[in-house]
C-alpha cells in the first residue's frame, strides 16, 4: 500500500513540474513578443526625427498643404532658411570728383526746347524732377529752389541743362519752382524762404539747398551743386558782368547753404519787394554770423543769362539801400521764422514740382523825391 501511495505521489510532482515549465516557456515567449512590438512602435518615431517625438500634437495639426498655413512654435529657434532672401545691395559712396564730367559746356538759347524733348533726354529723373544715382551713394540730398513767375520759356532752357549736368555730378536731388501768383510786386527771398520749407516738407532729408535764378545756366559742369563747411556762390562770373563780380560782396544769381547755415543766418529777408537787395541782405548776414563765403574757381564758375524783358512787377526797391544797412538789426526778426505765405497748388511735373503760392503784398512806399 504504502508503494502504491508513493508511487502516486512522485507522478504528481513530476505532472507539477512539466506544468510549471509550461508556464515558464509560455511566459518567455510572450515577454519576447511584447518587447518586439515595443521596439517597433519606438522606432516609428525616431524615424520621424526628435522634434516629432517631442511634440506629436504639434506634428498632427500643421497643415501643410495650405500655402498661408503656420506651424505653431515651439519655443525654440528657427533655423534659417536654405533658400536666401533677395539682399539690397550696397552701393558705395558717390566719388567727390565724379568720372563723368565734361568740363566747359556750349550753351546757346536760340533751337526750340519743348519740355517733351527734355524730358525724353532725361529718362532717370521721376515724377517731381527728383533723381538718386544708380550706381553710388551720394553724401548729400540736395534740395534746388527756383525763384518764378512768368518764365517758361527760361524754365524750359533751364532744365534742359541743368538735369544733365546735376546726374553728371552724382547728385541725389529733386527741383522745386516756388511760383509768385498774382501780379503784384515779386519777392525773391521770400520765395526762397518758401521753398526751403516746403522742400523740407516733401523730404527731411534735405541737407543742401542750391537757390538758383531761372535765367542763369553754368558754362562748366565741375562747378559742384553741393554745400559745404561755408556758404557757397557759384556764379562769380557771369556774362552779363563781363564774366567778373560785379562787386566784391556780390551773392546773387546762384547760392548754396546747408540746412545748418540758412537757419544759422535765419533764413533769408522777407521785406525786400521788387528788384536787388535781398543778395546783399544774405552777404551781411553770413558776414554777422562769423561765417565766409566760398567760391569756385573763376574758370569753373561762369554762367550765361538768358535774355528777357524787364518785369514791370520787378523794379527796384527805393528803400533797399536802407534795409542792407540794418541788416544786423533786422535779421533775427525778419527770416525763416516769421514768413507768412499760403500754398495754392502744389503739381507734381515730370521734371520738377511747381508750388504755386501767394506771399501777400508788399507795404505802401512813400512817393519819392
Amino acid at each position: 500500500m504504502s508503494r502504491l501511495l508513493g508511487g502516486t505521489l512522485e507522478r504528481v510532482c513530476k505532472a507539477v513540474l512539466l506544468l510549471c515549465l509550461l508556464h515558464f516557456l509560455v511566459a518567455v515567449i510572450l515577454y519576447f513578443d511584447v518587447y518586439a512590438q515595443h521596439l517597433a512602435f519606438f522606432s516609428r518615431f525616431s524615424a520621424r526625427g526628435p522634434a516629432h517625438g517631442l511634440h506629436p500634437a504639434a506634428s498632427s495639426s500643421t497643415n501643410c498643404s495650405r500655402p498661408n498655413a503656420t506651424a505653431p512654435s515651439s519655443g525654440l529657434p528657427e533655423a534659417p532658411s536654405a533658400r536666401p532672401g533677395p539682399t539690397v545691395p550696397v552701393l558705395p559712396p558717390c566719388p567727390d570728383l565724379p568720372p563723368g564730367l565734361v568740363g566747359r559746356l556750349l550753351i546757346e538759347f536760340t533751337s526750340p526746347m519743348p519740355l517733351e524733348r527734355v524730358q525724353r533726354e532725361n529718362p532717370g529723373v521721376l515724377l517731381g524732377g527728383r533723381y538718386t544715382p544708380p550706381d553710388c551713394t551720394p553724401a548729400q540730398t540736395v534740395a534746388v529752389i527756383i525763384p518764378f513767375r512768368h518764365r517758361e520759356h527760361h524754365l524750359r532752357y533751364w532744365l534742359h541743362y541743368l538735369h544733365p549736368i546735376l546726374r553728371r555730378q552724382r547728385l541725389r536731388y529733386g527741383i522745386y519752382v516756388i511760383n509768385q501768383h498774382g501780379e503784384d510786386t515779386f519777392n525773391r527771398a521770400k520765395l526762397l524762404n518758401v521753398g526751403f520749407l516746403e522742400a523740407l516738407k516733401e523730404d527731411a532729408s534735405y541737407d543742401c539747398f542750391i537757390f538758383s535764378d531761372v535765367d542763369l545756366v553754368p558754362m562748366d559742369d565741375r562747378n559742384l551743386y553741393r554745400c559745404g563747411d561755408q556758404p557757397r556762390h557759384f556764379a562769380i562770373a557771369m556774362d552779363k558782368f563781363g564774366f567778373r563780380l560785379p562787386y566784391a560782396g556780390y551773392f546773387g544769381g546762384v547760392s548754396g547753404l546747408s540746412k545748418a547755415q540758412f537757419l544759422r543766418i535765419n533764413g533769408f529777408p522777407n521785406e525786400y519787394w521788387g528788384w536787388g537787395g535781398e543778395d546783399d541782405d544774405i552777404f551781411n548776414r553770413i558776414s554777422l554770423t562769423g561765417m565766409k563765403i566760398s567760391r569756385p574757381d573763376i574758370r569753373i564758375g561762369r554762367y550765361r543769362m538768358i535774355k528777357h524783358d524787364r518785369d514791370k512787377h520787378n523794379e527796384p526797391n527805393p528803400q533797399r539801400f536802407t534795409k542792407i544797412q540794418n541788416t544786423k538789426l533786422t535779421m533775427k526778426r525778419d527770416g525763416i521764422g516769421s514768413v507768412r505765405y499760403q500754398v495754392l497748388e502744389v503739381s507734381r511735373q515730370p521734371l520738377f514740382t511747381n508750388i504755386t503760392v501767394d506771399i501777400g503784398r508788399p507795404p505802401s512806399w512813400p512817393p519819392r523825391g
